[in-house]
């Protein structure tokens, strides 16, 4: 089945089979209301006109009075019981109250709802009931959501715009609306772009739909870093940010220290909420508050100040080890003065004595992959393919003298370790053969951020003599749409503790 337009009308009578338990008065309800209404059009046919009482009736060729197909009048009837029923109210036996607004209802359309059903069963006192005034403990339903919901179990589809999709999920969830959670769910998932997938995310979370909320969150991985939006910036919560930052899946576009700076125009945002500006603005203005503020502060960390506490788990994500081995990256975590010193000091110990044990002992590198250590601790990089071209790229930093290359050639990507520059000292190992643990994915995105290609390799150790090269994704048949988005996990050295025996 292909995908639903965002304004598809869902059709019940296409529903998948209810779940046990679920009210069975769907099919009642409409031909009890069906069969009244033709009753009253039969009833108007049988009566005799006259020339002055009425319009005269349609004959066939034949002179034979003719009747609309059954098939056109049970959808016509369906419309009108729409009309006359939900309404109008005609021969309702039950008034609903809500958000200031009255529905005069049936018992045996409501009936259909598993809300309503529980309700009108059993002791409940609504049981008997000719009044039913409903609390509203959800924010995100409105009079205009409620009117929709209740109106759907007088009638066969409802259309639903994508900026009402919240509000109607909220109110399909009170009701148990199965089929209604249903459309919605369908609808987020056509939908979902840097305008909706903050929205999207937590009512998903909100109302249990469990595959919506893993969709938006990896739409944030792959474009949180891709795309530049000060307004979804804006949207992200602190909770939200710091399951995004912490994860391993992060498309992250250059080096670490870009994964800062988005944090650092983020927590602006969140604090300045009012800003607007030329997007080349945010940063100096970031930079020039947070500076002001330290001042104020006399030179506190910001995020030791009452303001900045709020911010400290979505920083503590940060993997600052691969932010302090870049000269220019460590000056300026140093000149912002965001993140306190007592954070960085064991990670300098911690990254010098990697050093040496990179240039003073014969230690190739990792020979087994730990998952944990690549998720939690590794090198997160990236870059971008913009056209069907050759090109090479490595990223900044000391990385323990390995100078690996990144070649993008005849749709094949593929690692080089350099060793030409032998005069470089620290800056390239010259031990024979090297080994990093490593992951590449790729992705293609279109307009609205979702991927449209996406591969990536297993976890697996790279061993690599000098200038030697190997091929790591082929692309050769795929069909390609640039620019292609390429992202790497790598782990020079493994952990303390976590040497083969």
């Amino acid at each position: 089945m292909g995908a639903l337009s965002s304004r598809m009308p869902w059709n019940r009578g296409g529903r998948a089979p209810e779940e046990p338990g679920a009210p069975e008065g769907e099919e009642e309800a409409e031909e009890v209301a069906v069969a009244a209404i033709e009753e009253e059009e039969e009833s108007e046919e049988a009566r005799p006109s006259t020339s002055q009482g009425g319009h005269k009736r349609k004959t066939g060729p034949g002179g034979q009075l003719t009747k609309a197909p059954r098939g056109k009048r049970a959808k016509d009837s369906l419309g009108s019981v729409y009309e006359a029923l939900f309404l109008r109210g005609e021969g309702s036996d039950v008034q609903i109250r809500a958000l200031g607004q009255e529905w005069n209802l049936h018992k045996v359309n409501l009936c259909q709802s598993g809300y309503f059903a529980s309700m009108f069963s059993g002791a409940w006192r609504e049981t008997t009931m000719t009044t039913v005034e409903l609390q509203m403990p959800d924010e995100n339903i409105d009079c205009e959501a409620l009117h929709e919901a209740l109106g759907s179990l007088y009638r066969d589809s409802v259309l639903i715009p994508p900026g009402r999709v919240v509000p109607m999920l909220a109110a399909a969830s009170m009701l148990q609306l199965d089929t209604l959670i249903q459309q919605c769910r369908e609808i987020m998932k056509d939908t979902v772009n840097d305008q909706t997938v903050c929205s999207y995310y937590y009512s998903a979370e909100s109302y249990g739909l469990q595959n919506i909320r893993a969709m938006c969150l990896q739409w944030l991985l792959d474009n949180l870093m891709t795309q530049h939006s000060e307004e979804l910036l804006r949207e992200v919560s602190p909770d939200l940010m710091k399951e995004v930052i912490a994860s391993s899946e992060l498309f992250v576009m250059e080096v670490e220290m870009d994964v800062y700076t988005t944090l650092k125009k983020w927590m602006f945002l969140q604090l300045q909420p009012t800003w607007r500006g030329p997007h080349r603005d945010l940063l100096p203005d970031a930079d020039s508050w947070f500076a002001g503020s330290r001042q104020e502060s006399e030179g506190t960390p910001f995020l030791e100040t009452e303001q900045g506490r709020a911010f400290v788990p979505v920083f503590q994500q940060l993997r600052l080890a691969y932010i302090i081995c870049d000269l220019p990256s460590a000056r300026v975590i140093d000149q912002d003065a965001l993140i306190p010193a007592t954070w960085l000091t064991p990670v300098y110990k911690e990254q010098w004595l990697a050093l040496l044990r990179a240039e003073q002992t014969r230690e190739l590198g990792p020979t087994d992959v730990y998952v944990s250590d690549l998720q939690r601790t590794s090198m997160r990089c990236g870059g971008r393919l913009f056209r069907d071209e050759e090109c090479s790229w490595r990223w900044a930093g000391f990385n323990f003298g390995w100078d690996l290359v990144v070649c993008y050639a005849n749709r094949r990507i593929i690692f080089k370790r350099s060793a030409l520059n032998k005069s470089c000292g620290l800056g390239v190992s010259l031990l024979w053969q090297r080994k990093v643990a490593f992951r590449l994915r790729l992705a293609s995105l279109d307009r609205a951020g979702r991927a449209i290609l996406r591969r990536e390799t297993e976890y697996q150790v790279l061993s690599l003599g000098k200038d030697e090269e190997l091929e790591v994704v082929n692309l050769e048949n795929e069909d390609v749409v640039f620019p292609i988005y390429v992202t790497c996990n790598f782990l020079y050295l493994p952990r303390e503790g976590h040497f083969p025996e």
